[in-house]
């Protein structure tokens, strides 16, 4: 019920603005407690922990973000709540595709790859049925064609 609730208001501009806070603390408990609390998924939806290298800083960079998954693989989507710029996470991926995910109190090594053409197509519309919204990011983006990555183990 709750995430079901969540879905419907996620097409809405103030809950992108109000959601971005909420990210920072889900990402500093996700890491404090290793995976063991991770509020967002009180929402009804699959988050992971994905850590990347800053490709200016070589500094560890971690970010909450949804996912689905594509047989083994982790789908994530670089929708930045819509907003007309990529996230620094897909850039990071871009840079240099080694990156880790805490997943289940778990963290696995994987490598990132850029999904497109017609799998980005078939892949986006499994990240929409699994949070509508992203349809309405897509939207506000400003033409930002948005970012799909495949995590897959190592």
């Amino acid at each position: 019920m709750f995430g079901r609730i969540l879905k419907r208001l996620g097409h809405r501009p103030w809950f992108a603005a109000a959601a971005r806070r909420v990210v920072r603390l889900d990402r500093w408990l996700q890491h404090r407690s290793k995976g063991r609390i991770v509020p967002i998924n009180a929402a009804g939806v699959n988050t992971l922990l994905l850590t990347t290298t800053g490709r200016r800083s070589g500094q560890p960079r971690s970010q909450p973000l949804l996912f689905v998954r594509d047989g083994d693989d982790f789908i994530v989507i670089g929708s930045n709540w819509g907003q007309a710029h990529h996230p620094a996470w897909t850039s990071n991926l871009l840079a240099d595709p080694r990156c880790a995910i805490t997943w289940k109190k778990q963290e696995l090594q994987a490598t990132a790859a850029l999904v497109r053409d017609d799998e980005r197509a078939r892949l986006l519309d499994v990240l929409i049925a699994s949070w509508p919204a992203y349809s309405t990011y897509q939207e506000r983006a400003a033409g930002r064609e948005i970012r799909i990555f495949r995590l897959r183990g190592i």
